[in-house]
């Protein structure tokens, strides 16, 4: 058949093949193709300009803005939106056919396409993280083999910082020499992260310096270069959202309902969506509780102050974290900066 008929086409992405699936207009399947890298973009340059799913995934990005420059419309979709158009036993043609029914669907969610620097920006906070991770461990690891000994030292790097110094000099019956050279050599460990982290935040820093986006997100409470650089990563000018509570629920700080009936149950966030920039979110909300004395100075402050008065600190923390993720999507769609009497005037 024609390749003139195809109007939908799903992608079942791989490393070196494709499984490609074309539907016509009546939803019956016109193509059926298993394609190399190579000779994906040439098969697909020679198909009429159509829509073209694919699941959101490595590659995927970059595979997406290539197809557009071809003429296609390419939509891409997360995998667990895509699995209830999965018919029978799983294998890569039926994935890409169901790619294809779902990219079709009027109320399907998809993923916007990030550009090359959306993922450069978000190359450096994978980085980052995976290395604020690794410092972690290694402090824990030096924390549990002093209390293995005996030597409880107060919570916080910092205090273990100034601490250790002092505990690997002082002679003591409950260190021995091989373990003191592997703390020593933990430390260094330690220390080669602190460098790496601090040159990645800088990078970071930097970029968010430059971007027009980043500077009007970090003139709100609670929102730094980090903050600021993780959220125009992961959604750019949050066009895939129609309103703030989408993405306060994207990022997983809306209570979980199970509802039914005329019954409704709210049980605790639903954790959905970016962990990550959800994490970012609650640290930075930690941050403005923190500085009581600031907060008359936010649009916001009469009702955490309220709220304050009413709510466990936990809570507190996500409920105005969810609230200021409401507030910087509204400041980076809308294209306007933090205005505290606007705020206030409409909390």
């Amino acid at each position: 058949m024609s390749n003139t008929n195809i109007v939908t086409i799903g992608i079942d992405l791989g490393k070196n093949t494709f499984h490609v699936v074309g539907l016509d207009a009546t939803g019956a399947i016109t193509l059926r193709k298993k394609r190399s890298r190579n000779q994906l973009d040439q098969s697909l340059g020679n198909v009429p300009r159509c829509l073209i799913g694919m699941e959101a995934c490595a590659g995927a990005h970059h595979l997406g803005r290539k197809l557009e420059k071809l003429g296609h419309q390419v939509r891409l979709l997360p995998a667990q939106y895509v699995k209830p158009y999965l018919k029978g036993h799983k294998n890569d043609f039926r994935d890409a056919e169901a790619i294809a029914e779902a990219a079709q669907r009027p109320t399907m969610r998809f993923v916007p396409l990030k550009s090359a620097e959306q993922l450069d920006l978000q190359a450096l906070h994978r980085v980052r993280s995976r290395l604020v991770t690794q410092r972690t461990a290694v402090i824990n690891q030096i924390r549990g083999f002093l209390l293995e000994r005996g030597l409880p030292v107060r919570q916080g790097a910092a205090a273990l910082r100034l601490a250790l110094p002092q505990i690997l000099s002082m002679p003591s019956e409950s260190l021995s020499p091989q373990v003191v050279r592997l703390i020593q050599d933990l430390a260094e460990d330690w220390r080669y992260l602190d460098r790496r982290v601090a040159l990645v935040t800088k990078e970071i820093n930097k970029l968010a310096e430059q971007d027009a986006h980043c500077r009007r997100l970090m003139s709100a409470p609670g929102i730094g270069p980090i903050i600021s650089s993780a959220m125009i990563a992961a959604i750019g000018t949050g066009d895939a959202f129609q309103k703030g509570r989408d993405f306060a629920a994207w990022l997983g700080l809306v209570p979980k309902q199970i509802s039914t009936g005329d019954r409704t149950i709210l049980g605790r966030i639903s954790r959905r969506g970016n962990r990550y920039l959800r994490t970012l979110f609650i640290q930075g909300a930690r941050a403005v509780l923190l500085r009581r004395q600031t907060w008359a100075r936010h649009g916001f402050g009469a009702w955490l102050e309220a709220a304050s008065k009413r709510l466990h600190s936990n809570v507190l923390v996500v409920a105005l974290a969810a609230k200021l993720a409401r507030m910087a999507w509204s400041m980076l769609a809308k294209g306007r900066d933090y205005e505290a009497s606007f705020l206030g005037h409409t909390a």
